[in-house]
């Protein structure tokens, strides 16, 4: 059984900035990772995806965007590169291949039973991230056996689905990006609409992500939001990764042609149920839009930016039905881009909460050494970015450095 003070589990972004910070402290740790650094954005991200967040942005601890093109938006090649160069600039003691089956205390610290043989360690920072397992409703397993079923974790480009057309659930980033995606190939596009957060790709020409930042948004801290779990909730933002100033919304997908459905509630006999509420998910999320811009606007006012009009809200070009006949309508495949779950069946420690998420407050459990990173909401807005776990991963940094002086102390 090998032994180090720390370890962390995964080699994504999360993993390497604690490394990085962990090294900086002289604590001797390593990073298990079930594939290879970055696995995620390697094997479960489809062909054309790029980054929602413009270069610029791609900030970690000690490590920064060093391309030509910062306000571009990397493709998933890229990020593995660039994940590829801090792990190596780093010198991020990372055991590849190497799968964490069990985590569970001991009298000094933790058990870690992996692919590869055993560890003892005093502290372990669990940085496995938010997008883990996707997160496929149960109504799925009632779906026609004929009918293609697929995650945007598995997706590759629309030549991998079955002629026909196609279903995507889910209108968060994921939904519209393959709903466009898809359309574009000659497939006809049923969107069922949920919960969703519209955005402009750029307004008062700037990238909305530098308003974001300069109106404090993105450093809002978990203490000061009035509802923590909601925002911890909240769908990704309706984005793409290209410098278009509209972006790309429910709007401009209705005008392509992909048809516009309510929310998704369950299937019977092949006819997919929906619920009446397109109308009113899409002026939630116009509210929405505009609280964000009202607080851009301020900023932007103060700094002499001049103005820009609001995009009007999107007007429906036909009623919502209620059911959907999926053979009628020809629907060969259907697309789950409904989020994602974290799976911990590996972690035998008691600090999971009744929906299977760990309790924690900015990160820290209420198991002794035991940390998370890389959640939405850790400690502030930006927390899951590669630009937001750097500054997570110092704060538990000293943390952990603290819990490694009083196990000493107590030995």
């Amino acid at each position: 059984m090998r032994q180090t003070d720390a370890i962390i589990i995964g080699a994504g972004q999360a993993g390497l900035a604690m490394s990085h910070c962990l090294a900086r402290h002289g604590v001797d740790h390593v990073i298990l990772e079930r594939g290879r650094t970055a696995e995620r954005w390697r094997s479960e991200r489809w062909d054309s995806l790029r980054l929602l967040t413009p270069n610029w942005m791609s900030r970690l601890p000690g490590w920064s965007y060093r391309g030509t093109e910062p306000d571009g938006y990397m493709t998933m090649p890229e990020v593995v590169r660039y994940l590829d160069a801090y792990a190596e600039a780093t010198a991020a003691p990372v055991e590849a291949g190497t799968a964490v089956h069990a985590l569970r205390r001991t009298a000094g610290g933790y058990a870690v039973e992996t692919s590869r043989g055993a560890w003892r360690t005093r502290v372990v920072v669990v940085a496995t991230g938010h997008c883990d397992v996707p997160a496929v409703p149960a109504m799925a397993g009632t779906l026609p056996a004929a009918i293609h079923q697929v995650t945007p974790s598995g997706y590759r480009n629309p030549a991998s689905l079955p002629e026909g057309g196609v279903l995507v659930v889910g209108a968060s980033a994921s939904g519209v990006q393959l709903a466009e995606e898809i359309h574009r190939s000659g497939r006809p596009v049923s969107l069922a609409v949920g919960r969703h957060l519209r955005l402009l790709r750029r307004y008062r020409g700037r990238d909305i992500m530098a308003w974001l930042e300069r109106a404090g948004l993105l450093d809002e801290t978990a203490e000061a939001v009035r509802d923590l779990a909601q925002a911890r909730a909240q769908p990704s933002l309706q984005l793409v990764g290209r410098a278009d100033p509209r972006g790309l919304d429910l709007g401009v997908l209705q005008g392509m042609g992909v048809r516009l459905l309510g929310r998704a509630t369950g299937v019977e006999g092949g006819v997919l149920h929906l619920a009446d509420d397109l109308a009113g998910s899409i002026a939630a999320a116009q509210r929405s839009l505009g609280r964000v811009l009202t607080r851009v606007d301020a900023v932007a006012d103060r700094m002499g930016v001049p103005a820009e009009a609001w995009p009007p809200a999107i007007a429906l070009a036909a009623p919502a039905p209620a059911r959907l006949d999926l053979r009628a309508a020809g629907i060969r495949s259907v697309v789950w881009a409904t989020g994602f779950r974290r799976d911990y069946g590996w972690l035998q420690v008691p600090v999971l909460d009744a929906e299977g998420e760990v309790i924690h407050r900015g990160g820290i459990t209420p198991a002794p050494g035991l940390y998370v990173l890389g959640l939405r909401f850790l400690r502030r807005r930006r927390s899951s970015f590669i630009d937001g776990v750097g500054a997570d991963a110092e704060a538990l940094g000293w943390h952990i450095l603290g819990q490694l002086a009083t196990g000493r102390a107590a030995a």
